[in-house]
């Protein structure tokens, strides 16, 4: 799973925006599972996220936060996926090109952070081509070797492996915030 915001607008001319969403977070249902595979496979054409395949959102549909606007259409979606009892990874973090800017991608990385406490994990790291997003939710760049379980499950079989562009990033949960 990749975690990757392709743009992150900070442009207050955009932030009203997201008021006019009436951005609801939920966890995914499978009615989203085709929104959430467009969604990110959109991304993956342009070379920014890894694919998903129908079958492998429904599977995983535990694991998926998605915010949706007032008609319920899907406006972003974020994963977990647990790696160990204390280490998981956020990632799948995709927002539709008309709400960048407005803080949704931001939301679901806290919502999935949310989630992962009350799963117990401690700890989550995302591979990412947006680094700096993650470090101003205080994510904190790291060497993918520190996460052996991740690179044993996922990179291992990554056309990308020996030309991975990602950078990890990590960040400790506070268990008095979830």
């Amino acid at each position: 799973m990749t975690a990757t915001i392709a743009r992150f607008d900070r442009s207050p001319s955009i932030r009203p925006h997201a008021e006019r969403l009436a951005v609801t977070y939920r966890s995914a249902r499978p009615m989203d599972v085709p929104a959430i595979v467009a969604l990110i496979n959109g991304y993956a054409a342009r070379g920014v996220m890894l694919p998903k395949s129908p079958d492998a959102v429904a599977m995983g549909l535990d694991d998926f936060i998605v915010a949706a606007d007032r008609t319920d259409r899907l406006l972003g979606c974020a994963a977990i996926r647990e790696y160990s009892p204390s280490v998981a990874e956020v990632g799948s973090v995709a927002v539709v090109t008309r709400a960048h800017g407005t803080g949704i991608g931001r939301e679901l990385v806290r919502h999935v952070e949310q989630l992962a406490g009350r799963r117990g994990i401690q700890e989550l790291v995302a591979l990412t081509l947006t680094p700096h997003f993650f470090e101003t939710l205080g994510y904190t760049v790291v060497e993918k070797s520190n996460y052996p379980e991740k690179v044993a499950r996922d990179c291992i079989g990554c056309v990308r492996l020996h030309d991975c562009p990602e950078i990890c990033v990590a960040r400790h949960l506070d268990r008095r915030r979830n």
